[in-house]
C-alpha cells in the first residue's frame, strides 16, 4: 500500500495549482484542422445551451464570414431571450475604420461566460493587447470563462511544419501553452472531401475567394495533412490528461492505451542490437520510444572503453529517432521501473545477460529483477549472434581504485587505533575495543575508499587477534567463540565501509547534478534581471565557459542574414569578460556555423555533421526561429559525447535564444511604442493645426475678398473693421506656429535660458500689458506681496508661461469671470498660482493636460492645439522648477509653478532720478 500513496511533493504542488486555479476562469477551445470546419458554429451552439441553464453568457467577438447558418444561430433566441452582443470598439487606423473586441467593456460587464472567435488574431494598432489571446488571458484573469476558436495552423510550434505542408506561412500564432493549460480542448473534425464541398457551395468563403482557396490552401492533400495534424495534437493532449490523472490519483499501474517502449542500454556489447532492434519494433506499430541509461555509483569507476560504448549507443539512439535520457540512481531494476511507469511505457527492451549463473546468483541479476517486479509492464530480453570473443563471459576483473597513499593512510589508522586499543585495554572490555576498530574503518572508507577500508578490515581483526585475545602477540586463538566475534567484526566492518563508500559516491553524484541546476538557475536569474544585447551576450559567455571549461563565441546575423560574431573586437567585452573564455572561428568554422543557422541542426565537433570543425556549433531557437549560433569549444573535446552534457549545453543555447529574443521584442515593442506615439501626436497635430489654420485663413480669404469686390461701397468703419479682423486672425496663426517653434526648440534643448536678477512683479506685468485685448472680457486680481524677493529667471520666457497659462483661463471659463493671480515666497521658492471660475479639471487628466496635442474633451472651446501648457511645462522645468494643476474646493482649475529661489540675492544701489521710499505693490505693477 506505501507504493500508492502519492508522492509529497507533487501533492503539494497540485494543491497548489488548483489554488491558483480557483480565482480563474476556465477555457474553452474549439480546435479545428482549418477554417470551414465548424468551429464557430459548435461554439455558438455550446453558448446557447449553457444560456439555457441559467449561466450569464455574453458574445464577445463572433466572425460570422457572411456565413448564414452561422449568422442565424447567432440571432436564435433562447428561453432567456437573444445571447447579449457586446458592442465593437471602433478603431481608426490609416483612414480606415476597424473593428475590434472591447476588452474593457467586456470586464466591466464580467459575464460568467464570454464568446471570443479567432483566439489567434492580431489586434489594431494602439489595443492594449497586440494579440487576441492576450485579450482571453486577462478575461481567464478576471474569473471570466471563455470559448475560443483556433485552427492548427496558428500553434506556434507547428508553425513552420504548416509551412513546409501547405506552402504558406501563417503570421498569426498562438503559443502551445494557451491550448496545453486549456480547461478543455473540443475537437471539430470534417472530412476533406465534406470540406471541398462546403467550400463549393459558398459556405466557407464568398465565390471569388472560394475559387482561389481550392487552388492554393484548401487542396485536399493540404486538408487531409492538416486534418492529421489536428488529430494528433488532439491524441496528445489526451495523453496528457490521462497521464495527469494517474498522477493525481497516485496510479502506480501504467495503462497500455497506446505503445511506448523503453529500452535499457549499459555497456555490454548488446547495446546497438538493442537499439536497432527496438527502432524495427516502434516503428512496426508506429511507437514512441525511449533509450537509457542508468548512471550508479559504480559508472563513475567503469572503464574508458564502456563508457565510450554507452555514448556510441545513445548517439546511435537519436540518430535513429529515439529520445535518450540518463537515468541516476542506486539500484537499476528500480530505477528503469520507476521512470517506466511515470512515462507510461507498455514494453522494457533489455539484452540477455552474458554472465556466468554463479555470478547472478551471487551478485544479482537486473533482468531478473525487471521481469519479477514489471508487473503489467511486458519486458523483451533480446539476444543475438555475436563474435566468440564476446560470447564468452566476460572476467571478473578487480582494479585498484585508490592510489598506494591511500592504502598507507588506511593502516596508519589502524596503527592508530591499536594504540588507542592498548591504552583502553587495562580498563575496557574487549567489547570496546571493537568500537574502536570499527570507529577506524568509518573513517577509512570515508576519506581514503573502498580498497582501503576493506584492507583496513582485515588489519582490524587481525591486530585485534594478535594484540588482545589470548594468547597475546600470536594469532592462535584458545577460546573458539572469538572466532564468532572475529566473523562478526569482520561482517560488520565490510558493511559499514560498503555502505559508508555509497553514501560518499551518492555524495559526489548529487554534488554534480547540483552544480548543473545551480549553474542553469544562476544564468536564468541573471537573465531575468538583465536589459540589453551585450550584457545578455555577457552572462551567456561567462556561464557556458565556466560551466563546461571551454571557450565561446556567439555569431548572430546581419541585416541580409549572414553571420557575424559578437564581440571579437579587443576590448569590445570590457572588463565583464576575459577575452580567454572567447575564440575566433576561422572561414571553415565560419561557414559550419552558418549552416547550423540555416538549418536549424547543431553540427561540428564530436557530431556526424561537418565533424571536422574545431568547435561544436548550436543554434539558438527560439519562438520566432533560429535567431543566431553558439560556439563551444571545450577543453577536453570528449566532454559533448555525453548526452547528459549535450542537453545541458542546449538548454544552456535555449535559455540564451529566449533572453535575446526577449531583448528583440523589448526594443519592438519600444519601436511600436514609439511609432504608434509619433502617429497619435501626428495625427492630432494635422487635426489641430489643419482646423486651426483652416479657419483664420478662411476669414482672411473671405474678409479680403469681401474688401476687394465691395471696397467702393464699404463705408470707411467697415473697412476699417474687416482690417481689424484680417489682423487679428493673422496674429493668430502667428501665436499658433510660434507655439509650434517654441515646443520644436525645447524638445531639441535649444532653448537657452538665460537667467537675470529680476522682481516677479515686472514679469506679471508685462505678461498683463500683452494680453490687455484678451483679458478685456475677464477681470484679473493679483496679490503680489510687497516683499517677494528678487528671482534668477529668463524674464521673457517666464512671461510666456504666464501668458500661456492667462490665456488658457480666459479661454476655457466664461466671459466675465474673474481671474486670480498670486505668488507667495517660501524658504526655498516663489510659487506662482493663476485660479478661474471654470468648470474645471476632469478627474485624472490633471497630469495628462501638460502633454503635448491634449485638450479637455469636455471643454466649450476647443481653440488652441493643446501646446500651450506643454511649452509651460519645459520652461519651468528648465528653470529647475515644477508645474501641477488642481481643482479647488468649489470645481474650478488652478495652475500652480514654482520658481527655485538663491540664497543671496545682489544689492540693488536706487537709481539717483527714483524716490527710495515708493515700495512695488500689486496696486503698481507696471513699475
Amino acid at each position: 500500500m506505501s507504493e500508492q500513496r502519492p508522492n509529497p511533493d507533487e501533492l503539494l504542488a497540485r494543491v497548489q495549482a488548483e489554488e491558483r486555479q480557483k480565482a480563474r476562469g476556465k477555457l474553452k477551445v474549439f480546435f479545428g484542422a482549418t477554417a470551414g470546419v465548424g468551429k464557430t458554429y459548435a461554439m455558438l451552439e455550446a453558448g446557447l445551451e449553457k444560456r439555457a441553464e441559467r449561466i450569464d453568457v455574453v458574445v464577445g467577438y463572433v466572425e460570422t464570414h457572411g456565413r448564414t447558418e452561422t449568422e442565424a444561430l447567432l440571432g436564435t433566441p433562447t428561453l432567456r431571450g437573444m445571447v447579449p452582443i457586446l458592442p465593437r470598439r471602433q478603431v481608426e487606423y490609416h483612414g480606415t475604420t476597424l473593428e475590434e473586441f472591447d476588452l474593457d467593456a467586456a470586464l466591466a460587464r464580467h459575464p460568467q461566460l464570454i464568446l471570443v472567435d479567432e483566439l489567434a488574431h492580431t489586434n489594431a494598432p494602439g489595443s492594449r493587447h497586440p494579440k487576441r489571446w492576450l485579450d482571453v488571458e486577462e478575461l481567464l484573469a478576471a474569473g471570466i470563462n471563455v470559448y475560443t476558436t483556433v485552427n492548427v495552423q496558428h500553434i506556434e510550434s507547428l508553425n513552420d511544419v504548416v509551412a513546409q505542408i501547405t506552402g504558406v506561412l501563417v503570421r498569426e500564432t498562438v503559443p502551445d501553452r494557451l491550448i496545453e493549460q486549456a480547461d478543455e480542448v473540443e475537437l471539430i473534425d470534417l472530412p476533406p472531401d465534406d470540406l471541398l464541398q462546403r467550400l463549393k457551395e459558398g459556405k466557407v468563403y464568398v465565390p471569388h475567394q472560394a475559387e482561389r482557396a481550392a487552388h492554393n490552401f484548401f487542396r485536399k492533400g493540404n486538408l487531409i495533412a492538416l486534418r492529421e495534424l489536428a488529430l494528433r495534437r488532439t491524441a496528445d493532449r489526451v495523453d496528457a490528461q490521462m497521464q495527469g490523472y494517474r498522477r493525481e490519483h497516485a496510479i502506480p499501474q501504467t495503462w497500455p492505451t497506446a505503445e511506448r517502449i523503453l529500452v535499457c542500454v549499459g555497456p555490454g556489447p548488446l547495446g546497438v542490437r538493442l537499439v536497432r532492434a527496438a527502432r524495427r519494433m516502434a516503428a512496426s506499430v508506429h511507437a514512441e520510444w525511449i533509450v537509457a541509461t542508468v548512471e550508479t555509483p559504480k559508472s563513475a569507476h567503469l572503464p574508458k572503453a564502456d563508457r565510450d560504448q554507452i555514448i556510441q549507443t545513445l548517439r546511435l539512439a537519436e540518430q535513429l529517432g529515439a529520445e535518450t535520457l540518463t537515468l541516476s540512481g542506486q539500484n537499476v531494476s528500480e530505477t528503469v521501473l520507476d521512470y517506466a511507469r511515470t512515462r507510461n511505457v507498455s514494453k522494457i527492451v533489455v539484452g540477455k545477460p552474458a554472465r556466468p549463473r554463479w555470478r547472478e546468483l551471487l551478485f544479482g541479476s537486473t533482468v531478473d529483477e525487471l521481469v519479477r517486479r514489471s508487473g503489467e509492464i511486458d519486458i523483451s530480453v533480446i539476444t543475438g549472434d555475436r563474435d566468440p570473443i564476446q560470447s564468452q563471459a566476460p572476467p571478473l576483473r578487480i582494479e585498484r581504485t585508490s592510489d598506494w597513499s591511500q592504502y598507507g593512510k588506511g593502516v596508519l589508522v589502524v596503527v592508530l587505533c591499536t594504540v588507542l586499543a592498548w591504552l583502553m585495554f587495562p580498563h575496557f572490555a574487549l567489547a570496546n575495543l571493537v568500537m574502536v576498530y570499527l570507529l577506524g574503518v568509518v573513517i577509512v572508507a570515508a576519506r581514503c575508499g573502498r580498497g582501503p577500508s576493506i584492507v583496513a578490515t582485515v588489519l582490524s581483526v587481525a591486530a585485534f587477534d594478535f594484540f588482545f585475545v589470548r594468547p597475546y602477540l600470536t594469532f592462535a586463538v584458545s577460546d573458539a567463540e572469538y572466532l564468532v566475534t572475529f566473523t562478526v567484526m569482520l561482517a560488520v566492518g565490510l558493511v559499514i565501509s560498503t555502505l559508508t563508500v555509497r553514501l560518499r559516491q551518492q555524495a559526489t553524484v548529487a554534488r554534480s547534478r547540483e552544480q548543473r541546476v545551480t549553474a542553469l538557475y544562476a544564468m536564468s536569474r541573471e537573465f531575468a534581471s538583465t536589459r540589453g544585447i551585450k550584457k545578455v551576450l555577457c552572462i551567456a559567455v561567462q556561464n557556458i565557459s565556466q560551466t563546461f571549461d571551454s571557450q565561446v563565441v556567439i555569431l548572430l546575423p546581419n541585416a541580409v542574414g549572414r553571420l557575424q560574431a559578437w564581440g571579437n573586437v579587443t576590448g569590445w567585452w570590457g572588463q565583464e569578460i576575459n577575452e580567454r573564455s572567447l575564440f575566433a572561428p576561422d572561414s571553415h568554422d565560419q561557414g559550419v556555423a552558418q549552416w547550423v543557422y540555416d538549418h536549424g541542426q547543431l553540427a561540428g565537433q564530436g557530431t556526424d555533421t561537418l565533424a571536422g570543425a574545431k568547435a561544436l556549433y548550436l543554434p539558438l531557437i527560439a519562438s520566432r526561429g533560429t535567431i543566431g549560433v553558439i560556439g563551444v569549444r571545450p577543453a577536453q573535446p570528449q566532454r559533448f559525447l555525453w548526452p547528459e552534457q549535450l542537453h545541458l549545453l542546449e538548454t544552456f543555447a535555449s535559455q540564451t535564444a529566449l533572453a535575446l529574443e526577449r531583448v528583440e521584442l523589448a526594443t519592438e515593442a519600444q519601436r511600436a511604442h514609439v511609432h504608434t506615439e509619433t502617429e497619435r501626436m501626428r495625427s492630432s497635430l494635422l487635426g489641430s493645426v489643419s482646423h486651426d489654420l483652416r479657419t483664420p485663413l478662411a476669414v482672411i480669404k473671405g474678409t479680403s475678398s469681401s474688401l476687394l469686390k465691395g471696397r467702393a461701397t464699404l463705408n470707411p468703419a467697415t473697412q476699417d473693421e474687416m482690417l481689424q479682423t484680417i489682423y487679428d486672425e493673422a496674429e493668430r496663426m502667428n501665436w499658433l506656429v510660434g507655439n509650434l517653434l517654441d515646443m520644436t526648440r525645447i524638445e531639441s534643448g535649444s532653448v537657452q535660458v538665460q537667467k537675470e536678477w529680476q522682481p516677479l512683479e515686472e514679469v506679471v506685468g508685462a505678461a498683463l500689458t500683452r494680453l490687455e485685448s484678451q483679458l478685456r472680457n475677464h477681470p484679473v486680481t493679483t496679490n503680489l506681496p510687497a516683499d517677494l524677493p528678487l528671482l534668477t529667471l529668463d524674464s521673457v520666457l517666464i512671461e510666456q508661461v504666464l501668458i500661456n497659462l492667462l490665456e488658457n483661463a480666459a479661454t476655457y471659463t466664461p466671459a466675465g469671470s474673474p481671474i486670480d493671480l498670486s505668488a507667495s515666497a517660501a524658504r526655498d521658492a516663489i510659487t506662482v498660482a493663476i485660479a478661474d471660475r471654470g468648470p474645471g479639471i476632469p478627474s485624472g487628466d490633471e497630469d495628462r493636460i501638460f502633454e503635448k496635442f491634449y485638450r479637455v474633451a469636455s471643454a466649450d472651446s476647443q481653440r488652441g492645439v493643446g501646446l500651450g501648457l506643454a511649452i509651460c511645462r519645459g520652461i519651468v522645468e528648465a528653470h529647475g522648477g515644477r508645474i501641477r494643476a488642481e481643482n479647488r474646493p468649489g470645481g474650478e482649475a488652478i495652475f500652480r509653478f514654482t520658481l527655485p529661489l538663491q540664497r543671496t540675492p545682489p544689492l540693488v544701489a536706487p537709481e539717483s532720478d527714483a524716490p527710495t521710499d515708493q515700495p512695488m505693490t500689486a496696486n503698481n505693477p507696471h513699475h
